[in-house]
């Protein structure tokens, strides 16, 4: 069983900062990638940003150029910074990993940004 613990999130005013990290509780193996989902009230969960083992990093459109993901392959950790903050990124961060096709998940931590 692959747990992930999440921690980080919080509430900040617009334009502020938050770092989201993720570790999973044991040594993985088969990670082909790693990442960051989010799902706000009444939303679908949608990725916010990944990285694969071969380190290609993938973004949704909205936090490009504000969000920076990055991993450990040997602390098996993944870290979601968040810059220029927005109201409309409040939502349930999850982190992600992929192993052998499966996908994993945390329990969430809630990010909340206000006007």
């Amino acid at each position: 069983q692959v747990q992930l613990a999440e921690s980080g999130g919080g509430s900040v005013q617009a334009g502020g900062s938050l770092r989201l990290s993720c570790a999973a509780s044991r040594t993985l193996v088969g990670v082909t990638a790693m990442g960051w989902y989010r799902q706000a009230p009444g939303n679908q969960r949608e990725l916010v940003a990944s990285i694969t083992d071969g380190d290609i990093i993938d973004y949704v459109e909205s936090v490009k150029g504000r969000f920076t993901i990055s991993r450990d392959k040997i602390e098996k950790t993944v870290d979601l910074q968040m810059n220029n903050m927005k109201p409309e990124d409040t939502a349930v961060y999850y982190c992600n990993v992929q192993i052998y096709g499966f996908d994993y998940y945390g329990q969430g931590t809630q990010v909340t940004v206000s006007s």
